[in-house]
Parts: C-alpha cells; sequence; structure tokens
C-alpha cells in the first residue's frame, strides 16, 4: 500500500495546532479508537472523536513531542514524550489510514505504569466533563 504522507501530514497539523474540532474531518465513519485504559474498542467517528479530543487536552501540553516515527504505507507508529502532573509520559500512537486518507485505527499504548495511572485520571475528568457540557 502507497505511503500516506497527506494524512500524516493532517494529523500533525492537528496536533501542533491542538485542533481537536479537526478531528471529525480525518477520521473515517468507520474508525476505531484503542485507549491504553479502556477495556473495549471505541467504534465508530463520534467516539472516536470524543476520545481523542479528550486526549488532545490531556496530552497536548508544551512538554509533548513526536521523538520518533515510523511509516509503512497506510500505517505510522509515532513514540511520543510527554509529562502531565509531574509525571513523564512515554507513548505510542498507532494509526493507519484508509484510501480516503482518513484515520480508521487508532492505538494509543503507554508507560511506565505510574503514566498510565495519571492518564487515567486525566481522561476521567476530561470525558465525564465533556459528557455534563
Amino acid at each position: 500500500m502507497k505511503t500516506n504522507p497527506k494524512a500524516l501530514e493532517a494529523w500533525h497539523r492537528l496536533v501542533r495546532t491542538q485542533d481537536s474540532a479537526g478531528l471529525l474531518e480525518l477520521l473515517a465513519d468507520d474508525a476505531v479508537f484503542h485507549s491504553p485504559v479502556v477495556h473495549t474498542p471505541q467504534r465508530g467517528r463520534a467516539l472516536a472523536h470524543w476520545y481523542l479530543a479528550a486526549a488532545f487536552r490531556v496530552f497536548f501540553n508544551e512538554r509533548f513531542r513526536y521523538v520518533r516515527e515510523l511509516v509503512d504505507g497506510a500505517h505510522a507508529v509515532l513514540e511520543f514524550e510527554t509529562e502531565i502532573d509531574g509525571v513523564v509520559v512515554n507513548g505510542v500512537d498507532m494509526i493507519t489510514w484508509n484510501e480516503q486518507d482518513r484515520i480508521v485505527d487508532f492505538k494509543v499504548m503507554l508507560r511506565p505504569l505510574k503514566a498510565i495511572n495519571i492518564v487515567h485520571q486525566q481522561m476521567a475528568r476530561m470525558l465525564e466533563a465533556s459528557k455534563r457540557a
């Protein structure tokens, strides 16, 4: 499958500008989001957007940066580092796009355990707040 620089460029632009609203255009209708703290995959554009928009608010601060990028066709593995409430977080975004340059699968993996715990707490707060909004 061909390398998909247009989709990857769009993702990096959304991250750089912290534009969670722009995610809706980038996500396929059948997108699946795999959270590091939720057991079941979140299926469909609406749920994937909901989780990713919360993640934008939790992860993307002045310390966030991608440190490595591996791309193979329509698949990318992006390693990142950030700091949340004094905890250093190291993780990987694994992203797959379709032929229409839309994300069809997004998986986040995190380390260490202390980082997973703080992300779980922060994400729970963000998701609860968005339910009430």
